[in-house]
């Protein structure tokens, strides 16, 4: 029996709570694989929902989600040194960890047991790179890329330009460690100190048709709940407008719509394309974790909850 399931599939597929009836089905607690939903007081923009964690009046422990302070840069390093603690606190519970999530970078690198070390600011490479374009930054994050051989880090989520420049400041800390060893050598920020995790992955398959008009539903629905006053507290609280738009996606076109860049409706127009491109990104990393090994078993939206477990279980 595998020690650990993991719940993925792409936004509004109804991970969680997937993830929350099985965990009460088999004593389970939740571990969130979701690289925005570490920040407090940022839940209605990214989908928190944590009401999903109660089953039949019953709360369902998860973790990972509220750790950090908004404005900060939570990253992948951060995260497995953070799954792990997690992990290994359930583990000693003698309850199952349920890895449950859409960022394929982050559920990857802890299957893999991959450990990177912290990769510091550099500063004159961040000044020698202000004012370029997000065109200009995404050519020169290509060429590195193709440069060092990368595959670790998340090309298919640079939509800003901070993200851009972080993720350029890896290649080029990459670049610099090859440098310095032998060729043949891997470079230290990838080295791989911590064995695999043993997870059964369950995939949840949603009709790419049923899939867009839930994210149109749910978007619609996020806004009427209150998604504008969130990201525009975020920004009272004295947060800068650059951080948010960093986290992409919602914080990205809402700030730029409370700061009059954007009307309203195009905000909404440019939020709902990207948030379906982003559902099509994850997909597209899902089915290359196939390419490179991982037996995904891929299960039906739209099956009722219990049948949904009732497979899950047959399956474990």
């Amino acid at each position: 029996m595998k020690k650990m399931i993991t719940i993925l599939g792409p936004t509004a597929s109804g991970k969680t709570p997937v993830a929350a009836h099985l965990a009460k089905a088999i004593g389970g607690e939740v571990i969130s694989a979701d690289s925005r939903q570490v920040y407090r007081r940022m839940d209605i923009g990214t989908g928190k929902d944590l009401k999903d964690y109660q089953v039949d009046g019953e709360p369902i422990p998860y973790h990972l989600i509220d750790i950090c302070e908004p404005g900060t840069k939570y990253n992948l390093f951060q995260y497995q040194q953070d799954f792990f603690d997690a992990y290994q606190a359930i583990r000693s519970r003698e309850a199952v960890p349920i890895l449950c999530g859409g960022t394929g970078l982050y559920i990857e690198a802890v299957l893999k047991g991959y450990q990177l070390s912290p990769v510091p600011q550099n500063q004159p490479l961040r000044d020698s790179l202000e004012g370029k374009s997000l065109p200009e930054l995404t050519q020169i994050l290509q060429e590195l890329k193709a440069k060092n051989g990368s595959n670790m880090h998340n090309k298919t989520d640079v939509d800003s330009c901070q993200r851009a420049i972080r993720a350029i400041e890896i290649e080029t800390a990459i670049a610099d460690s090859r440098g310095r060893e032998n060729s043949n050598l891997e470079p230290p920020l990838l080295r791989t100190t911590v064995p695999p995790i043993d997870s059964l992955i369950i995939g949840i398959d949603i009709d790419r048709e049923l899939r867009r008009e839930k994210i149109t539903r749910r978007l619609k629905t996020r806004l009427d709940e209150g998604m504008v006053d969130e990201v525009r507290h975020l920004l009272d609280e004295g947060i800068q407008p650059d951080d948010l738009i960093y986290y992409g996606l919602e914080y990205k076109f809402l700030t730029e719509y409370i700061t009059g860049v954007l009307t309203y409706d195009e905000m909404f127009e440019r939020l709902e394309i990207a948030i379906h491109q982003f559902a099509k990104r994850q997909m597209t990393w899902f089915r290359g974790m196939e390419r490179r090994g991982f037996t995904i078993h891929w299960i039906d939206a739209t099956m009722p909850m219990d049948e949904k477990i009732e497979k899950i279980l047959e399956i474990w």
